[in-house]
Formats: C-alpha cells, sequence, structure tokens
C-alpha cells in the first residue's frame, strides 16, 4: 500500500472499504474498496477522520484482506450453504436448508491457534434453519502474507471445515408403557409432547401403542412397529430403576445393541440409546422429557433426524454443559445447556 494524504487524493483508487458509524443510527461503507475518489469525496473522508488515504499497490507474497477473506471461505464452505457478498474483509457462510450444523472443532482451533486469521462459528451440532448465520471468516490486517493463507489452507486439509446435514425423512413408532395409561386411570400426556418435539424435524409419527407394564408386551410392541417400517422408535414410560421399570430391560430384549443407559445431562440423566442391527435407531425417554422444556432428547434429537450414529463417547462428553438451569423463562437452543461439544 502507498499512503497519500486524503487532500491530495483525487483520482486515486481506494484499497480498502472506509466505514461510516454514528452511534445508535447507522453503521455502513460510506466508500468502497475500488473507488475512484473524486474532489467532491474529500471533505466527507476528512470528516470520517481520515487525513490519509491509503492506495493499494500490489506485490507478489502479499494478499488484500478480501483475497485472504475467500480462501478462508474456500476452507469452510460445504454443501447447503452459501457465502455472503465480502464486506470490510469479511464472508459470512448462512445457511441453505434447515439441518444439523457441525463443526471440525479440533481444526478450527488449530486454524485460529495461527496469527492474524479468525473463523468463528456456531455451536457444534446446532439445529439450524435456512437463512441462519453459521460463521463469520476475515484476516485482522488488511493486508496478510500469502504464506500465512498457505499455512491455514495446511491446516485445514482437503476436508471443509463445516458442514450442514440435511434432515431425512423418517417415520417414527412411540410406545407408551405404563399401567396407569394403558388401564385409562390418566391421560397420556407424554406422547403429545413427542410428537410435537418431532414435528419439528419433520418425523412422522405413523405407529403408537400404549401397553401395561408388561415385558413380553412391551418387546411384542417393539418388533411389531419395526416389523411395519419405523426408522425411529421411542419409548416412555417405566425408564427409572425401580424393580417394576421394565423398559430398558425390555428394549434390550428387542434385539438392540444398546449405546447407554444413563447420561450425564440433567435434565434427563435415565435416558437410552440402542440401534438394531440395521442401523435403525431407538431411544428409551425419561419422565423429564414430558415436562421439562430442554432435556437430553433435545440434544440428540437433531442428531439423529440427520442420520448421525450416536457413539457412547458422544453422550459422555455431553456432560460438559449438560446442566439445565431451569431458567422461568427457557431460551434454549440459545443458552448454555449443551454446548460443550
Amino acid at each position: 500500500m502507498k499512503q497519500i494524504k486524503t487532500v491530495d487524493a483525487a483520482g486515486h483508487v481506494l484499497c480498502h472499504d472506509i466505514t461510516r458509524i454514528v452511534k445508535d443510527v447507522v453503521k455502513d461503507t460510506a466508500f468502497k474498496k475500488g473507488h475512484i475518489i473524486k474532489k467532491e469525496d474529500i471533505p466527507a473522508l476528512l470528516s470520517l477522520g481520515k487525513e490519509h488515504l491509503y492506495i493499494w499497490e500490489k506485490k507478489e507474497g502479499i494478499l488484500h484482506e478480501n483475497e485472504a477473506a475467500e480462501i478462508l471461505y474456500d476452507v469452510c464452505k460445504n454443501d447447503n450453504m452459501k457465502g455472503s457478498k465480502i464486506k470490510e474483509g469479511k464472508i459470512e457462510l448462512i445457511a441453505d436448508i434447515d439441518g444439523l450444523f457441525r463443526v471440525d472443532v479440533d481444526r478450527l482451533e488449530a486454524i485460529n491457534d495461527l496469527d492474524e486469521i479468525m473463523i468463528a462459528t456456531r455451536h457444534n451440532n446446532y439445529a439450524v434453519k435456512k437463512g441462519d448465520k453459521l460463521a463469520g471468516t476475515r484476516v485482522i490486517p488488511l493486508v496478510i502474507e500469502s504464506s500465512k493463507m498457505d499455512e491455514v489452507k495446511k491446516v485445514a486439509g482437503d476436508k471443509p471445515l463445516l458442514e450442514l446435514l440435511p434432515y431425512k425423512k423418517m417415520n417414527a413408532g412411540i410406545v407408551t408403557t405404563g399401567s396407569e395409561v394403558y388401564h385409562g386411570r390418566i391421560k397420556d400426556t407424554f406422547t403429545p409432547v413427542i410428537i410435537n418435539k418431532l414435528k419439528a424435524y419433520e418425523i412422522n409419527v405413523c405407529w403408537h401403542k400404549v401397553v401395561d407394564d408388561d415385558s413380553e408386551m412391551i418387546v411384542n410392541a417393539i418388533s411389531e412397529i419395526k416389523e411395519n417400517g419405523a426408522d425411529l422408535i421411542i419409548c416412555t414410560g417405566g425408564m427409572s430403576v425401580d424393580p417394576d421399570d421394565l423398559t430398558p430391560s425390555s428394549i434390550r430384549k428387542s434385539g438392540v445393541d444398546v449405546v447407554t443407559y444413563g447420561a450425564p445431562v440433567l435434565p434427563g440423566a435415565m435416558f437410552l440409546l440402542g440401534y438394531f442391527k440395521d442401523g435403525t435407531p431407538i431411544m428409551g425417554l425419561p419422565g423429564c422429557v414430558m415436562y421439562a422444556k430442554a432435556t437430553i432428547f433435545d440434544l440428540v434429537l437433531p442428531r439423529v433426524a440427520a442420520g448421525v450414529k450416536i457413539t457412547k463417547r458422544d453422550i459422555s462428553r455431553m456432560g460438559h454443559g449438560g446442566l439445565c438451569f431451569s431458567c422461568k423463562v427457557c431460551t434454549y437452543p440459545r443458552c448454555e445447556f449443551g454446548k460443550g461439544v
């Protein structure tokens, strides 16, 4: 870059954006990179505090912030997302679909460890809507050595840093257990909650079986729903460790490989997750899902809806950030709950 006095700048090409900020009124770009400065522009530039301007002099081995931002965008971008226009050396990535947003956190941190580089993202495993902002990228200085951007590409490797997985088209079945519901002594208030949560991910509930506290009945209900082609099975009731709580053992008897019975999340500790041999997931939901605003179910469901197979390690890592404060006004997912990983 070449620095010149603003009063002498008429006819020169501006090499960077100049921002105008009026508190509580406006923040915009008064003059864009590439603008040919006119004589009548000079008073406005001086009023923005610009006694000097920088004229871009291209040199080998040096990149402008906009060129560097393009490189950062390239290492981040993946299917189902798009980039914004470059503004002041920044590019944002925007969701093109509803889906599960995922970040390779280790590589993100490695890139941000490099000097003069920044990529800011949403939390990993975040359920997003079309049009949501996913990430923003820029370099800190106006110009940067191309060798530093080469290092970014080396750390990033060949795989995009981000991904946005669409939700699968799924049909679900629910098995409601409990003598009190089976015999009509109380109204089933659990199933409507589940149906409503599944609807947010366009998962249709096609089968619903209400059974007594009887292991054989529970196993048969699970098997019937599975044989009918369910993509997801959810069991409610009887998930505690009391002697008459038979749902966890019945799920095991149905031929499921149980990933976990128990999760380091409150509310939701008595959660069960398993998979049939063909990959069909089954969940046993504790009673808290019926009345708490956000639980383990809300943390797991977006991943299941996107077809991501959840491991024991995934569940174990939820302990960091897995404590819900049960706020009077629930703001989930815009809160700390479930944001440890």
